[in-house]
């Protein structure tokens, strides 16, 4: 049987590092210490490690091409994301491929092996909301290419991560709502396994007990897209008598759930008052106009593809991650001025 050749990868996983810094140290790249690389030339010369001469011209010629992987393109969110990193990326010379999972893993699987064959430089992700296992994260990094999350992030992997602090915009809005008067909050929440569920979940959390109210599991309903709340409308109404103010983990559920009670005969925001999280388009043309927490979008997709580039150009080591945050604010519109008879003028 023909014997397997000894690869970068090979080195990297019996030595614990990753396969770029295998390269860099048997280039004598000048960010790798003397220690590593002769820890790397040693025992490549001991394994009679041979380079692929084809490979090593295949990756020496770089695709000036970056991965983007997310959930959803329509999102208003994620387009702003898409916004904010293409600037970055065109002015610096490279150009993306941009690829949507629609919520489903076995996509976002898939996405990310189709953009290693294709051997972009590095890859964006937002991971779907139904992704629970990691290899397919593992594989980019094993492979060599740089990897920044940024939203939903993964954090079984050390890797750079932008995002907005989910759990100060939740606190803001909740105390907001409860500086309009409101004393019974319902929480829309996403699910728990995602830091910004877990997240924003907290900062309601954080901002009732800052305030000494009570905070009541039953007011938490799990459900953050448009079609979630309309099959929870009966627990919705069932509660609504005892509520008056909603945060909802996004701007869609907060629309819908306000549409729910409207049709049910409660005025927003008279009897109810209700804040979202995002500030899409919608929230302005709601009815009333939703008050959100602006999330910038356009800064953090800026924010990941720099630190993309600093991984792809190598001015920056590969163990070397930095977690960009960025603080959201609100936005105040009708729809949370609790006890206000809202009509158009």
């Amino acid at each position: 049987m023909k014997s397997h050749p000894i690869t970068i990868k090979d080195i990297a996983r019996v030595l614990g590092i990753s396969p770029s810094t295998v390269s860099r140290a048997l280039k004598d790249h000048p960010d790798i210490s003397p220690k590593t690389k002769n820890l790397v030339k040693t025992f490549a010369e001991k394994v009679n490690y041979r380079p692929n001469a084809l490979a090593l011209s295949l990756r020496s010629s770089k695709t000036n091409t970056i991965g983007i992987v997310i959930p959803e393109i329509v999102h208003h969110f994620f387009s702003t994301v898409i916004s904010g990193i293409e600037d970055v990326a065109y002015g610096r010379g490279y150009n993306a491929i941009i690829c949507q999972t629609n919520e489903n893993y076995q996509r976002e699987v898939i996405d990310l092996q189709a953009l290693i064959d294709n051997r972009v430089d590095g890859i964006l992700v937002s991971m779907s909301k139904n992704t629970h296992e990691f290899t397919h994260f593992n594989n980019v990094k094993e492979n060599g290419i740089p990897i920044v999350f940024f939203d939903r992030i993964c954090e079984a992997l050390s890797t750079d991560r932008v995002i907005a602090d989910d759990f100060e915009g939740a606190r803001i809005a909740t105390r907001h709502l409860i500086n309009q008067g409101c004393k019974k909050i319902m929480h829309l929440a996403a699910p728990q396994h995602l830091l910004i569920g877990k997240n924003r979940k907290e900062g309601y959390y954080s901002a009732l007990k800052e305030s000494k109210l009570e905070c009541e599991e039953r007011l938490i309903l799990k459900c953050d897209t448009r079609e979630a709340v309309f099959a929870k409308a009966d627990d919705v109404i069932r509660l609504a008598s005892e509520i008056d103010g909603i945060f909802a983990v996004n701007d869609s559920t907060a629309i819908a759930v306000m549409q729910v009670l409207q049709r049910n005969g409660y005025k927003i925001p008279k009897d109810i008052a209700v804040v979202g999280f995002g500030d899409g388009p919608n929230a302005n043309i709601a009815y009333p106009p939703l008050t959100t927490v602006e999330q910038k979008g356009y800064d953090i997709g800026q924010a990941a593809m720099r630190l993309l580039i600093g991984h792809i150009e190598e001015t920056v080591e590969d163990d070397e991650f930095e977690t960009k945050i960025f603080t959201p604010e609100l936005v105040e519109r009708t729809s949370s001025q609790y006890g206000i008879d809202f009509t158009y003028k």
